[in-house]
C-alpha cells in the first residue's frame, strides 16, 4: 500500500490539495467548467528549527490552518465567481486605519470571531456549567472540576458537529469532504485515479482533520486534570483555589493557555497514530474515524472528478504558480464557443 503525505481540505463546491510542493484548489463553476489554481509552497522552515520541534509544529500548524483555511475559502469563493458582500462601514473604517484591504480586514475579522467564539463555547460555558453545579452541589475539587469541565466540551463538540451536519450547504461541502478522503484512498490503494475506482474506497481517513479535534478534545481532558491534580500537590495550593471566587476564576482562566500545548500534543499524537497500526494507535484513531461518518458523506461522481483534478495538480504541479484568469473565465461565459449539434459538447478546464 503506497503512503501519501498529500492532505486537503474540502470547500465549497471544490477541493484544496497540499503537498510539499505547494498548494492546489479546484472548483466547479456553475457553467460545469473546472478553475484551477495552484501556489508553490512559501514558507519553509529549516529543518531542526524552532517551529520543527515536536508539539511546538503543531502550535504552528494549528495557527496555520485557521489563517489558511481562511484564505482557501475566500479564494474558492472568488474563483467561483460569486460576488463579495459590501464591507460595512467598521470593516472599511479597520481597513483604512491598518492600511489593509477590506477583505483582509474581512477574513481577519473573521478569524478573531472564531476564536473567540471557540474559546466561549469550549471553555468559558464549560467553567460557567461547572460554577453553577457547585452553586447547587458544593465545592468541586480542582481535578474532577477539570473532569466535568471535559466532558462538558467533549458534549458540546459532539452535538455541534451534528448540528451543522443537518444544515444543507454543510452537507454539501462534507460531501466534497468525502471526495477528498475516497480520493487519497484511491492513490494509496494504487488504483487508477478515476472517480468509478476512487467511489468504491474508503471516505475515512487517519489524517482527516476531524481526528485532530476529537484528538483535541480528548487530550484536554487528560492534560487539564494532570495538571490540575499536580497543582493540589503545591503547599497552600488548595487554600488559595478555595480562598475566593477571583482566585478560583484566575485558575480556570488559566486553562485556557493550555489551549497551546494541548494543540502540539494532539498533533504528535495524531502524525503517530496514523503513521502506525498497533492497537494502541488503532484506539486513538477509532473516535476520530467514527466522527468521520457525521464529517465526511458520499461524494457525487463530478465530486470525485474535482478532488482527482485537485490531487493531480498537487502531485504533479506546474514549474510556476498557476493563478486562475477571471477575466477569461468571464469571457468564456459571455462567448461560448459554438458546438456542432452531431458533437458532444466537452467540459472545459480554466487553466
Amino acid at each position: 500500500m503506497k503512503r501519501t503525505d498529500i492532505g486537503g481540505q474540502a470547500v465549497i463546491e471544490g477541493v484544496m490539495m497540499r503537498s510539499e510542493k505547494g498548494t492546489a484548489l479546484v472548483v466547479r463553476r456553475s457553467d460545469g467548467s473546472l478553475a484551477n489554481e495552484f501556489h508553490h509552497k512559501r514558507t519553509r522552515y529549516k529543518k531542526g528549527s524552532f517551529p520543527t520541534w515536536p508539539v511546538v509544529r503543531g502550535v504552528y500548524a494549528f495557527f496555520g490552518a485557521l489563517s489558511d483555511g481562511m484564505n482557501i475559502t475566500t479564494r474558492a469563493a472568488e474563483m467561483l465567481g460569486e460576488e463579495e458582500e459590501e464591507p460595512s462601514k467598521f470593516e472599511k473604517w479597520l481597513a483604512k486605519r491598518f492600511n489593509k484591504s477590506a477583505m483582509d480586514v474581512v477574513k481577519w475579522v473573521a478569524i478573531v470571531l472564531a476564536l473567540v467564539l471557540a474559546i466561549g463555547l469550549f471553555f468559558l460555558l464549560p467553567i460557567g456549567v461547572v460554577s453553577l453545579l457547585e452553586l447547587i452541589f458544593g465545592k468541586m475539587s480542582a481535578v474532577w472540576s477539570a473532569v466535568v469541565q471535559g466532558l462538558i466540551r467533549l458534549v458540546i463538540f459532539l452535538l455541534y458537529i451534528y448540528g451543522i451536519s443537518q444544515i444543507k450547504d454543510i452537507k454539501r461541502v462534507f460531501m466534497y469532504h468525502g471526495a477528498e478522503h475516497k480520493t487519497i484512498a484511491c492513490y494509496e490503494a494504487e488504483l487508477p485515479m478515476t472517480p468509478e475506482n476512487a467511489a468504491k474506497c474508503t471516505r475515512l481517513h487517519p489524517r482527516c482533520g476531524t481526528n485532530y479535534l476529537f484528538l483535541t478534545m480528548a487530550v484536554s481532558i487528560i492534560v487539564t486534570t494532570v495538571v490540575s491534580a499536580l497543582c493540589t500537590l503545591i503547599p497552600g495550593f488548595t487554600a488559595w483555589h478555595d480562598a475566593s471566587g477571583l482566585n478560583s476564576f484566575l485558575f480556570r482562566i488559566a486553562r485556557i493557555v493550555l489551549i497551546l500545548p494541548i494543540a502540539g500534543i494532539s498533533y504528535e499524537v495524531l502524525k503517530a497514530a496514523a503513521k502506525r497500526d498497533n492497537l494502541v494507535c488503532r484506539i486513538a484513531r477509532a473516535p476520530g474515524l467514527a466522527l468521520q461518518h457525521l464529517t465526511t458523506k458520499e461524494p457525487t461522481a463530478d465530486m470525485l472528478e474535482v478532488a482527482i483534478a485537485s490531487f493531480e495538480l498537487a502531485l504533479h504541479p506546474p514549474k510556476g504558480d498557476l493563478e486562475f484568469d477571471e477575466k477569461a473565465a468571464a469571457q468564456k461565459q459571455e462567448t461560448p464557443e459554438e458546438t456542432p449539434p452531431s458533437e458532444e459538447r466537452k467540459e472545459e478546464t480554466d487553466a
